[in-house]
């Protein structure tokens, strides 16, 4: 592959060919510098040095009627997880500060089931104005399906941002869930961009997917114009259908080229490396920020994340500076680091 021109064709908004984007997928690792390299210049001219955090709470867990097979809160699942209904507004208010001490510029306020019934979506946006109120931090809300009057709703309340992941290819999404479609979620990204909120939207990487539906997911979202997109790398919870033994192996190489490969199919989007960073990039995650200019601060939905200081301290090595929730830079990381 010629890294350079891959990367010329992709800063002048050029998608790449199917060749091209498999090329990305099975380079060989003596190749990997270069393409992280080339990945860089497209991430540098659109973000510079500067890095994202988000903060995620999981503010509804479990009892969930649908059947996603990666999901240790779906009714298949046996998984050992804390099962309780929307966390009260002041624990919520709590989790927002949490997130603005962090230095998050984002807080991800997600909560589990098929849609939104009346009495949690009148909750969570009540929830959302007093965040919005109190603390300077652009709100992610998800909450599943939503038809045009919620979104709506969730618009009018101060949310910034929904997510919604696609998860993976249209084809092969009958293998991770058949209580709802590829199409229903398609459906439920276009009412959010329609009540005028930006969309967040990504996929999970090593759920015995082919190379093919990582690049089919990477081109819908593209056509999607979708405004942030999550790449996270399957933790195989005990209970869920997806277990140690059924994964294909995810190597840290592997997980660099499918960031690369994002990065060069949404030159300009904000790209996170989400759940199992720490579990599958292990000691190359400081090289995802080459082509990701965003990560989760702390934990995940069910399970833990590396240490804050940690994330600031890693972010700081590489070179990268902390963004705020209005794009400006936040003071040098080592200054953080001495409050903590």
């Amino acid at each position: 592959m010629d890294w350079k021109t891959l990367a010329e064709k992709s800063l002048a908004g050029d998608c790449l060919t199917r060749e091209e984007a498999h090329g990305v997928l099975t380079a060989p690792n003596e190749e990997l510098l270069s393409q992280l390299a080339a990945a860089y210049r497209v991430r540098y001219h659109h973000w510079k040095n500067r890095v994202r955090l988000h903060f995620l709470l999981n503010a509804q867990s479990g009892l969930c009627p649908e059947d996603c097979h990666y999901c240790s809160q779906s009714k298949i699942s046996t998984a050992e997880i804390e099962k309780y209904p929307l966390l009260a507004k002041e624990k919520i208010l709590d989790a927002a500060a949490q997130a603005a001490e962090l230095k998050a510029g984002t807080f991800c306020l997600v909560t589990s089931g098929r849609t939104p019934t009346e009495s949690l979506l009148s909750k969570v946006c009540e929830a959302v104005t007093a965040i919005k109120t109190q603390h300077d931090l652009k709100v992610c809300a998800c909450v599943g399906l939503l038809d045009e009057t919620q979104a709506q709703r969730l618009a009018d309340a101060g949310v910034d941002r929904v997510n919604h992941n696609l998860n993976t290819s249209e084809n092969y999404h009958e293998a991770i869930c058949s209580t709802h479609t590829f199409r229903d979620r398609v459906t439920t990204v276009n009412h959010v961009q329609e009540a005028g909120m930006t969309t967040c939207s990504g996929g999970i990487i090593g759920m015995g997917e082919s190379n093919d539906d990582i690049i089919d997911l990477a081109l819908s979202l593209r056509a999607l114009n979708i405004t942030s997109i999550p790449v996270n790398f399957l933790i195989p919870i005990p209970g869920t259908p997806f277990s140690e033994t059924q994964k294909p192996s995810l190597t840290p190489q592997f997980c660099l080229r499918v960031l690369c490969l994002y990065r060069f199919l949404l030159p300009e989007r904000e790209i996170r490396i989400a759940g199992g960073r720490e579990v599958h990039l292990r000691s190359l995650q400081p090289l995802g920020l080459y082509p990701a200019n965003s990560i989760f601060v702390a934990d995940y939905l069910t399970t833990p994340g590396q240490a804050a200081k940690d994330d600031w301290q890693m972010i700081e090595d590489a070179g990268f500076t902390l963004e705020s929730a209005n794009g400006s830079p936040l003071p040098a990381l080592s200054s953080l680091q001495e409050n903590k």
